[in-house]
């Protein structure tokens, strides 16, 4: 019953995020009326849903009708400092969730459902739709603000002197790296879509002298000149002859001791229920973007067939379900 209803949930979720009514609430305790009455909503219906929210544990109702927002519940506040408004709203998205009304039939034949309810691929789709584009990246940055935070201290960075973030986005890991190792400089390399916000971003971390920002196409080149090649998030959402022509593409600028960094779940050989996010998220690329969560012998194969070794894996304990895979040339 629980899983049957959670397509419910979701769409509960959805709709405080959309009416902003956590936001609303902010840290007081305040009865539904007035909520209503600031998101233009209906008085009765508004209690319904957040009653309804008080169920899901994102809200508590201390009398009738007067409510405040718990601390899961402030995740949905766009004020809040770990925001997942962003993420939240882009991964309801009608688009996004019509593919997974197809699941059963891209496990039948192996196809991405997105690409057949919508005559493109999904990164396509989003550069011809540049409201969704937008809410999209900024899901993005939100997602990689707990990765952003532990990666800087759980890789020896300060060997390096530069370093290149692959599909970076709008900067925020890079941003975060380059604050935390003052020797480093960097760039961010991704498509003009990508990078929309990645001024705006460095010139919050005041890194605009230490940092470029440069647009391509990670399949054709990317930009020679560093000692680090990161990505994140960013094989997932291909499949394997498609990663590995970005990893070519790494290898090929690669200098001598130079690293490439994948920064992406690693999945347990035998699955297990303390994993369900990437299994999940596996399906999640299968539906709509064509890619795939893969294992330590998935990355080892698609690093071989591009000319690289992987010579260590670290998890990111703090930053679940994240991994550091660190890949060296090949001899």
């Amino acid at each position: 019953m629980r899983f049957a209803f959670g397509s419910m949930a979701t769409y509960t979720l959805r709709a405080a995020v959309r009416l902003k009514v956590i936001d609303l609430i902010g840290d007081r305790r305040r009865p539904y009326s007035e909520v209503a009455a600031d998101a233009g909503t209906d008085p009765r219906t508004t209690n319904r849903l957040l009653r309804a929210l008080t169920s899901l544990g994102l809200l508590t109702e201390h009398t009738p009708g007067t409510f405040s927002v718990t601390s899961t519940g402030a995740l949905l506040d766009s004020r809040h400092p770990h925001s997942l408004a962003h993420f939240m709203q882009a991964f309801t998205e009608p688009s996004m969730m019509r593919g997974w009304e197809k699941l059963d039939d891209s496990v039948r034949t192996g196809e991405t459902a997105f690409d057949a309810l919508f005559g493109t691929d999904f990164f396509s789709y989003l550069s011809r739709h540049p409201e969704q584009s937008r809410d999209f990246n900024a899901a993005m940055s939100q997602a990689t603000a707990a990765t952003a935070a532990a990666l800087p201290h759980a890789y020896d960075f300060g060997r390096y002197t530069s370093i290149t973030d692959v599909g970076g986005g709008n900067g925020t890991l890079l941003a975060r790296i380059l604050d935390a190792h003052p020797g480093l400089t960097g760039t961010v390399y991704d498509s003009a879509d990508g990078l929309a916000e990645a001024p705006r971003t460095l010139e919050q971390h005041k890194l605009t002298d230490r940092c470029s920002l440069i647009t391509g196409d990670f399949f054709r080149s990317v930009p020679e000149g560093s000692q680090l090649y990161l990505m994140k998030s960013i094989l997932h959402d291909w499949p394997d002859d498609r990663a590995v022509t970005i990893l070519t593409r790494c290898r090929e600028v690669l200098p001598p001791g130079g690293r490439v960094l994948i920064v992406e779940p690693v999945l347990p050989e035998v699955a297990d229920t303390a994993a369900g996010g990437p299994y999940l998220s596996d399906l999640n690329m299968l539906v709509n973007v064509g890619g795939l969560e893969r294992t330590r012998q998935d990355f080892e194969e698609l690093c071989l067939r591009a000319g690289l070794t992987v010579a260590s894996v670290t998890a990111l304990p703090k930053a679940p379900p994240f991994s550091v895979i660190e890949a060296t040339a090949a001899r």
